[in-house]
């Protein structure tokens, strides 16, 4: 996980003598091979050099720790914790990020920590895709409020939070259609789902293996739908790891969950700092 970006940072930091403005301009042309955004490069690179001219005597794998914590500032939100009943979630993505088996590892994750759950399958549009969103709810243990296939997607979001309202239960999780992020007819639907279901928290997921796409989606979702965070997907299989920093630095949006591999459990709420431990270079790999 993230191997490349960690090598990178080593061959720039694993020297025994670090010139600021060196570090400061291999920064940029190495990160952006990690799928790192040249503005969030050239950022960390100017964070860098700051910190290194400032106190020469400083450990420059702190310097980098500190420079990346500091373009990923701390988002306090549990969603465990929440003071509304039912608590909607609408969750964004187009087709192949996983948006659809993230639903269920979030429905298992809640249901893992004592809530109650449903599911809203507004993907209406997609052959396969209520078949889909209820094998997962079924797998999760989660029920799952369905129409039949080219129903109105705001009318199963809005069954669906009806039904928790009636039945006290605690969430409400709505798939939604996730065809081309270009097509607006699409963008027009979600912006209906939203404005009917007012959701309490709206979530982006994206994949990790994506790159610089990711970050272009998530911008266009923001311009037409918006967004409150991020769900980022196949970080088992990400082997460049910038992503993360990019949609921090370029979005201004903070990456909520994360999922590390296929099964139920295999998601988490991100950690920043878990995140700057796996991309820091071993202090023993130091070289000349």
């Amino acid at each position: 996980m993230f191997e490349k970006l960690k090598k990178k940072f080593a061959e720039i930091f694993h020297r025994k003598k670090i010139d600021p403005d060196e570090v400061a301009d291999e920064i940029p042309l190495k990160l952006v091979e990690a799928d790192v955004s040249l503005e969030a490069a050239e950022d960390l690179a100017s964070l860098v050099r700051n910190k290194l001219k400032e106190d020469t005597t400083l450990d420059p794998n702190e310097v980098l720790s500190s420079s990346i914590l500091e373009m990923m500032p701390e988002y306090k939100f549990d969603v465990l914790n929440v003071n509304k009943k039912p608590f909607v979630v609408l969750f964004l993505g187009i087709n192949g990020t996983g948006k659809t088996t993230t639903i269920g590892k979030f429905a298992h994750y809640l249901k893992r920590n004592g809530k109650s759950v449903v599911i809203a399958a507004a993907d209406t549009f997609r052959a396969g895709a209520i078949e889909q969103i209820s094998l997962i709810g079924r797998e999760a243990g989660t029920e799952v409020i369905r129409h039949d296939r080219g129903s109105d997607p705001s009318s199963v979001a809005f069954d669906a939070i009806e039904h928790a309202r009636a039945r006290n239960i605690d969430y409400v999780l709505i798939d939604t259609a996730g065809r081309m992020n270009t097509n607006k007819n699409l963008l027009d639907e979600m912006k209906k789902i939203k404005r009917v279901s007012k959701p309490d928290l709206t979530l982006l997921v994206i994949d990790a293996v994506s790159g610089q796409d990711s970050v272009n989606q998530a911008r266009m979702f923001e311009e037409n739908v918006g967004y409150d965070g991020v769900i980022v997907t196949k970080l088992d299989t990400d082997a460049r790891g910038g992503s993360i920093l990019s949609i921090y630095h370029d979005l201004k949006k903070p990456v909520l969950f994360v999922c590390t591999g296929q099964g139920l459990d295999d998601i988490m709420p991100f950690d920043r700092n878990w995140y700057v431990r796996k991309l820091i270079p071993e202090p023993e790999n130091e070289t000349a």
